[in-house]
């Protein structure tokens, strides 16, 4: 099977951490179902090939469906040797459709050389066309069922992460509450969270009218007491740590957001600690930034 290189269709050939990445292998592996298996199977037997082994024991790399929808499938990205432990990397772009996985690709690269599964999330956003159709609860029904499919992957969930940045990180942190309310109830579990320059007070950005109105363009709606479930600040404190990683001169989603969650989670009890990093709203998603390498030592902190 033809290989490509780790990363969207469309995203610029990033940069590594220090020195350049290596460039990782990815299979092209689309979702196939038992039909689609069995069909490969006879295929490989008529032209000599050993069949495909549908139980390997090592996790393919390659892009996974979770749904049928065009923006329901995540990347997996795998270390050389035996996995730390999990990422999921969700991206930012305040929820909107025109902002894709791309932006989680040079993480997700950095991630598995750094000896981490790293696995890229793709899922419905505010707006219209392919990429559409987003907003509360679709995003929230494809970040959980996009979490779920971890099950299908072969892999060891002993340390789940999720990181996100931006409405990324509210996303990250949203997913570490899911299993509080149905229909997300049952499903993988979190048990570390990083966001990056996160929306973790969903009220409090809706008040600063943070991203143009972005919130309730997401909600559907102007902010309420009915939106707790999907707001992390309403859900202090969570069961497991979370990591607050915010430039100081981020003005697109201020440090206050980290400030005012990490403050409200301390005081509930729960373990929560901003790593405060020097730079603007996208320095955390650089790996070749300092605030990057202060995330990587968060991760090493996990395992």
């Amino acid at each position: 099977m033809p290989s490509r290189s780790p990363r969207h269709p469309s995203a610029p050939t990033p940069a590594g951490r220090g020195a350049p990445l290596r460039r990782r292998t990815l299979l092209s592996l689309p979702a196939l179902g038992a039909l689609g298996l069995a069909a490969t199977a006879c295929a490989d037997q008529e032209e000599g090939l050993d069949p495909v082994d549908p139980q390997a024991s090592r996790p393919a790399q390659g892009r996974t469906a979770y749904g049928e929808g065009p923006s329901q499938f995540g990347d997996l990205y795998l270390p050389e040797g035996e996995p730390r432990g999990v990422v999921v990397v969700l991206h930012g772009g305040f929820w909107r459709a025109e902002y894709g996985l791309d932006l989680g690709q040079p993480l997700a690269e950095s991630l598995a050389e750094q000896g981490w599964a790293a696995w890229n999330l793709e899922y419905r956003r505010v707006g219209t066309g392919a990429a559409g159709g987003g907003g509360v609860p679709e995003t929230l029904d494809d970040v959980a069922a996009g979490i779920d499919a971890l099950r299908d992957l072969g892999l060891d969930l002993t340390t789940v992460v999720t990181l996100g940045h931006s409405a990324g990180g509210h996303l990250a942190t949203w997913a570490a509450s899911r299993g509080r309310f149905e229909p997300w109830a049952g499903g993988v579990e979190v048990t570390h969270v990083v966001s990056q320059a996160g929306v973790v007070d969903l009220g409090g950005a809706a008040r600063q009218d943070l991203g143009g109105g972005a919130v309730q363009a997401f909600l559907g709606h102007d902010y309420g007491p009915d939106d707790a479930p999907v707001d992390p600040l309403a859900q202090v404190p969570l069961d497991v740590p979370v990591w607050c990683v915010h430039g100081s001169e981020d003005t697109i989603v201020p440090v206050s957001q980290s400030e005012t969650y990490v403050d409200a989670a301390v005081a509930a009890g729960a373990r929560a600690e901003l790593v405060r990093v020097e730079g603007d709203h996208f320095v955390v998603i650089d790996p070749d930034s300092e605030a990057w390498t202060a995330t990587l030592a968060v991760l090493d902190s996990i395992a």
